[in-house]
């Protein structure tokens, strides 16, 4: 994201000499690829009461993700790699800077590639507490913010989304040492629906990446915890295989 300028907060008057926008670009600019690869497990408890390991509410899949192209204005494909119910199963996401992103599904099963209408992109992403609005990638012009505190070294900064969104607005936990996420709190029409926590973050190619990710299901109480094992950043990848027709093809 942009420049870095000094910070500085008159408390009570609460005067940053950097913006919101600002923090957000430089966020965006530390973490900047043309493209990505990741491979790792996606692990679900259904179960408001918990998840012991073995329980049968603990669901674990693995997944590689794949990306070309700039924020807001890229594509990547999710391919579930097991276990065998989900193996082959891929998603396209094309996002778009002005409007909501397409979206494709693969499903062997059903033998052909299925357009995701608008008005299910609320819904959960196959069993996991993102939906496939989350899936999304948007680029820090696509919010307006205000930087609403400081605390423990950590920005507070208040996202409203630009284009349409299940959500009304976003707080943005934002470390100030390193510019990596700590934090998202999602909020709705109804108030707080979802957190997402950032953690064990690592240095791959000069860009931080947090191996550990945790989404938090407020209004259900259930959580779904991602984790890295492979990340590669500014790979050879070629754009013309981020196609509806070519989600079937096995990479």
């Amino acid at each position: 994201m942009n420049k870095l300028v000094i910070v500085f907060w008159l408390v009570g008057g609460a005067a940053f000499a950097q913006s919101g926008h600002d923090i957000m670009l430089e966020v965006q600019k530390r973490h900047h690829s043309t493209s990505m690869r990741y491979e790792g497990t996606i692990q679900s408890c259904t179960s408001p009461k918990g998840c012991p390991q073995n329980s049968k509410n603990l669901v674990t899949k693995r997944w590689t993700y794949e990306r070309v192209g700039d924020f807001g204005n890229s594509k990547a494909i999710i391919r579930f790699t097991g276990p065998a119910e989900v193996k082959g199963v891929a998603v396209l996401i094309v996002n778009h800077p002005d409007s909501a992103s397409d979206q494709w599904i693969w499903r062997p099963a059903v033998g052909r590639e299925q357009r995701l209408a608008v008005q299910d992109r609320s819904t959960k992403f196959f069993g996991t507490d993102f939906t496939f609005e989350d899936l999304e990638e948007r680029d820090a012009d696509q919010y307006d913010y205000t930087i609403t505190g400081e605390f423990n070294g950590v920005w507070r900064i208040d996202a409203k989304p630009k284009k349409a969104s299940e959500y009304t607005h976003c707080y943005f936990m934002i470390d100030k040492t390193n510019y990596n996420f700590q934090r998202i709190e999602a909020y709705n029409k109804k108030g707080l629906a979802k957190t997402i926590d950032y953690s064990d973050y690592m240095q791959v190619k000069g860009i931080s990446v947090a191996k550990g990710t945790l989404v938090m299901d407020v209004i259900r109480k259930t959580r779904t915890a991602l984790q890295l094992d492979k990340v590669d950043y500014n790979i050879p990848l070629n754009a013309d295989n981020f196609t509806p027709e070519k989600l079937r093809l096995e990479p």
